[in-house]
């Protein structure tokens, strides 16, 4: 029986934890599911964005503990967590972490992975290794760069529960909004996204991700060749005709009118 759902959307690929069973942790199964439908999401030209999310109370309750770790638990080499982690972090679209419920452990490596996530208010949300006797080591990678040295020491320190509310604080997500409000919010990134240039998400991605570990003067240069090459691409000059015409580039889906309004 599958441990995920995946559906192509409105030029989004939706990824479901649907293992309710078990609080969506991740087993082998799980692990394995979610790395595939990423990897196909990402070669397919007809997704702009990833939206990945869980089914029932919980987002992803991390390890598998009765199978020591599951699928997040592997060491030494390239274990299949630490893969989707890496195609999160680096791969050319967008996820957007629509967290509706408890994220732990390594649940919570899964949000601090997502370029953009949005939380529902209640979900509740714990870095609880060193209550068993562990360390969040693979999600570190992700972890600290998301929301820095200082607020990540203290919550791997003391594994304390924290909402969804707390999580904006930290930067953990970008906002926590009422449970009922959680969809819209995370289709109304969804629209945001589809009305930029696909070749500008992915080369947004990377400049980020590139940038922010560079020194400054590198930085520079490698930002001015982006640039350089962009101006001369057949994307930006599709991008930049259609604002002088006053029209939507060529890519530009729009929305259904019947969407609903969000509360920001």
């Amino acid at each position: 029986m599958s441990a995920t759902k995946f559906e192509v959307r409105d030029g989004a690929a939706r990824i479901t934890l649907d293992s309710p069973e078990n609080r969506n942790a991740l087993t082998d199964a799980l692990v394995g599911e979610l790395l595939g439908h990423l990897r196909a999401a990402m070669d397919d030209p007809a997704v702009r964005c990833v939206v990945l999310t869980g089914n029932g109370p919980a987002f992803c309750a991390g390890a598998d503990l009765k199978n020591r770790g599951g699928g997040a638990g592997g060491g030494g080499g390239r274990n299949p967590f630490v893969e989707v982690l890496d195609l999160m972090w680096n791969g050319p679209k967008p996820v957007i972490g629509a967290v509706n419920g408890a994220a732990f452990g390594g649940g919570v490596g899964l949000v601090a992975a997502c370029d953009i996530a949005i939380a529902a208010r209640r979900a509740k949300f714990s870095f609880s290794e060193v209550r068993l006797g562990l360390i969040p080591a693979v999600i570190s990678v992700v972890v600290v760069p998301k929301i820095g040295p200082g607020q990540t020491m203290r919550l791997f320190l003391t594994g304390e529960r924290f909402d969804g509310a707390r999580a904006a604080e930290v930067g953990l997500v970008h906002r926590a909004v009422p449970d009922g409000d959680l969809e819209a919010a995370v289709q109304a990134e969804v629209d945001l996204i589809a009305q930029a240039g696909p070749i500008a998400l992915a080369e947004a991605k990377q400049l980020v991700r590139t940038v922010s570990r560079l020194p400054m003067d590198e930085g520079f240069r490698f930002a001015a060749d982006k640039i350089a090459r962009l101006f001369a691409s057949d994307e930006a000059a599709e991008g930049m005709a259609a604002f002088a015409e006053k029209r939507p580039p060529r890519w530009v889906t729009p929305p259904p009118v019947d969407r609903p309004p969000v509360n920001r």
